[in-house]
């Protein structure tokens, strides 16, 4: 949710800082006061369109910065992980928005620089923005789908699920016989090119790492004589000549003599030597031996050098076109080989991949029936309850009706189903399109629903479908801008009596004119406007239990009196009975204790 949200130099609004409740949050203000600034402000901190008119005159920058919590909330806790952004101690995160009078805009998130479609991103997943220009998620025909999912739960979702995982295989298939029909030629060529390279790596058959161990041989090879010469030189300083001669010192003698000399001191210093020359004794004797092995093994043979510079001729001409090495050979020869598996042109096996395809078809369509059954069903179920929502929303006349129908397959449609006998459009979510109508008033055709209300019908529209969904809904704040436009009396105190059910479940956050619906908030934050030297400053204020009372006088008689008072006092206790009745008992138990 939105914890707190700081702007500063947005419109007439020089700096306020809106700390905000987890349930039901209201703004009023005089006309002109800037309450439209904070749903301005939330816009911006969403990620919408930056305008320089709304930079403060006077300022060179409007900022908007919000702190939020998303613990639990997937989405949002994946794009503060891979923005690398900086959380708080308390689990929140902070969003920020800057906007340059020419013309630049500057995100940051977690006191990181980011690109603004992460602050889109982050608000899709947290904020809904409903108001009488910001209706877009109602437009959308995908918006308009999900709202029927999220309302049928797992009755469609599950069967949906089984119909994505068939698709995705189905789709993988029709895209392989595709390619394997229109690239025949192509492919064949690529395949003999391909055999032709295993036949050469397969009839020298390398072994990993044999080109190392060659260049090794061949030094030691080569330089036999040389290596020969310095193991027996090294040997002969060990042990002595090899023809015994007592004249030829050696190592292993003058070890050996000063260690009779230091095992016959009296010294007890120098006899605590001795047994690390011993130790020294072993390890000569050891590498001598080793050294009179290794010259006996060092042998010139022409033959045997030439027979592995051509071994390591045969190398060289495979490493000289396929890799730069034995191993990457190799590893060429392993991918060759699965590349050829998948270039199979023959009919036999263009014809098991089409009846692959059509083997999945069957399964998809099955699927896809699967979910249009439910949708249907939550579609009518969810038309009435939205219907019933609206009555008390000064759209008694209004209903809504919810379609659900099969998208025709256009011609050349590759991704198209037959069901029934008809040929539709198998999408990532189903074959059906869904489409919110609305019957303005008794007689009127239906129509969609952006096209058949009013801006001010359509907020309350949505209102209506939150409300309904709120069991559904993952985003944790939703907004609503003169949610009540148009309306006054009764159905002002019906949306406020929902607005307030709403925020139950949901914060909630709602930008009005109508005292009967900002009498139902539990918390009250006032736009007051004032002058100074010529310059109109808007400040935002969370008001107390009696200043609540002062504003709601204004806004019903347009001025503080005592009848004003009476009337804001009486509509308060009864807000708040309202509320109590429908609080939850748990809560009411725990307000009790």
């Amino acid at each position: 949710m939105l914890a707190e949200m700081r702007i500063q130099g947005l419109g007439v609004i020089e700096d306020a800082l809106l700390e905000l409740h987890a349930g039901f949050t209201v703004v009023t203000g005089e006309t002109g006061a800037g309450k439209t600034m904070v749903v301005t402000g939330l816009h911006l901190l969403s990620g919408g369109r930056a305008e320089v008119s709304k930079v403060r005159t006077g300022m060179l920058k409007a900022f908007v910065e919000g702190r939020f919590t998303y613990a639990g909330v997937e989405g949002a806790e994946r794009i503060v992980t891979e923005s690398g952004a900086d959380v708080d101690e308390d689990g929140s995160v902070i969003a920020l928005r800057a906007v340059a009078v020419d013309g630049r805009s500057r995100a940051h998130l977690g006191g990181r620089s980011v690109p603004v479609g992460v602050l889109a991103e982050l608000s899709e997943q947290l904020i809904a923005v409903h108001g009488q220009n910001d209706q877009l998620r109602l437009l959308r025909p995908s918006e308009q789908r999900d709202v029927i999912d999220r309302f049928a739960g797992d009755a469609v979702g599950k069967p949906l699920s089984a119909y994505r995982e068939v698709r995705s295989e189905w789709l993988a298939v029709i895209a392989e016989l595709t390619e394997r029909s229109t690239r025949s030629r192509e492919m064949a060529q690529q395949a003999d090119l391909l055999k032709h390279g295993l036949t050469e790596i397969d009839a020298v058959a390398p072994e990993p790492g044999e080109d190392v161990d060659l260049t090794t041989q061949i030094k030691r090879l080569a330089a036999a004589d040389e290596l020969r010469a310095a193991a027996t030189e090294a040997h002969v300083a060990l042990s002595g000549s090899l023809d015994g001669d007592p004249d030829v010192p050696s190592a292993m003698a003058l070890v050996s003599e000063a260690l009779r000399r230091l095992s016959t001191s009296e010294d007890g210093v120098l006899r605590e030597l001795a047994p690390r020359l011993e130790e020294a004794s072993v390890l000569l004797a050891d590498v001598g031996a080793e050294l009179g092995s290794y010259v006996e093994t060092l042998d010139a043979d022409p033959a045997l050098l030439e027979k592995v510079l051509a071994r390591q001729g045969d190398l060289k001409r495979l490493t000289r076109k396929y890799a730069a090495d034995v191993d990457g050979v190799l590893a060429w020869a392993d991918d060759a080989r699965r590349r050829l598996e998948s270039m199979d042109t023959s009919e036999e096996a263009l014809a098991e991949l089409a009846l692959r395809r059509d083997q999945l078809a069957v399964q998809l369509a099955a699927h896809a029936v699967e979910v249009s059954a439910p949708r249907e069903k939550a579609a009518a179920e969810l038309a009435a309850e939205i219907t019933r929502e609206l009555s008390g929303l000064a759209m008694g006349q209004a209903a809504i009706e919810v379609t659900v129908e099969q998208r025709p397959a256009e011609h050349g449609d590759t991704h198209a189903l037959t069901i029934d006998g008809r040929a539709v459009h198998a999408g990532a979510d189903g074959v059906d399109d869904v489409e919110l109508l609305l019957r303005a008033h008794d007689g009127a055709p239906p129509l969609p629903v952006h096209k058949a209300a009013s801006g001010g019908e359509l907020s309350r529209v949505m209102l209506a479908i939150e409300v309904v969904l709120a069991h559904a809904d993952t985003v944790q704040t939703l907004v609503f801008d003169e949610v009540d436009a148009g309306v006054g009396g009764r159905a002002a105190v019906e949306i406020g009596r929902r607005l307030a059910r709403l925020a139950r479940t949901h914060q909630v956050l709602v930008v009005t004119h109508l005292p009967q619906v900002a009498a139902f908030a539990d918390q009250h934050l006032v736009v007051d406007k004032g002058h100074s030297g010529g310059v109109t400053r808007s400040g935002v204020k969370n008001l107390k239990q009696t200043e609540r009372v002062s504003e709601l006088a204004r806004m019903l008689a347009g001025m503080d009196n005592e009848t004003g008072r009476a009337h804001a006092e009486e509509l308060l206790a009864t807000a708040e009975k309202d509320k109590a009745e429908f609080v939850p008992k748990r809560k009411r138990a725990a307000k009790k204790k």
